[in-house]
């Protein structure tokens, strides 16, 4: 199966395109997209929404794994990235691919066995998982990889539940 796993961010977004095969993922592409702070909210989350669009055409996606927002002090800033959220479910909807979404907490727990590690860690495990020389560069990439992975795994232990 192809993954697409976004770590949404209205000047930064994240991608990455993974497949996964018998339990075993392997890295397709990513990136980041990005927007300058000059331009109007509006364009901003339209242009990330048909990038997005774009990559999942590309890249033949079937399925999107997004990480949900997390914020503490600055509302503000998860007011935009709701947005963004919202614009690329729209779009990703009427292209028929299915959308999950996972805390931080979540995709920390399933990547590392802790939900409370750190950055380093998840992008160490990212790059463990995929058999990667390197931790993929730029951070945003790096976590929107591991929403990838997420997906797979919870993917994989549905399939290998309904099996038994």
């Amino acid at each position: 199966m192809r993954i697409l796993g976004i770590d949404p961010g209205l000047a930064n977004t994240g991608w990455g395109v993974i497949d996964s095969i018998q339990h075993k993922s392997r890295p397709v592409s990513f990136g980041m997209i990005t927007t300058a702070k000059e331009v109007d909210q509006s364009i901003r989350i339209y242009s990330i929404a048909e990038q997005v669009s774009k990559i999942c055409k590309q890249y033949e996606v079937q399925y999107c794994s997004i990480e949900d927002i997390y914020f503490t002090k600055n509302i503000s800033s998860a007011i935009s990235v709701a947005k963004v959220i919202g614009a690329i479910i729209h779009a990703l909807g009427s292209m028929n691919i299915s959308v999950t979404m996972y805390s931080p907490l979540q995709i920390k727990s399933t990547i590392t066995g802790y939900g409370n590690a750190d950055k380093k860690q998840v992008q160490e495990m990212v790059k463990f998982h995929l058999g990667l020389n390197q931790i993929p560069r730029p951070d945003h990439s790096s976590d929107a990889l591991a929403a990838a992975i997420c997906f797979a795994t919870y993917k994989s232990s549905l399939q290998r539940i309904k099996l038994k």
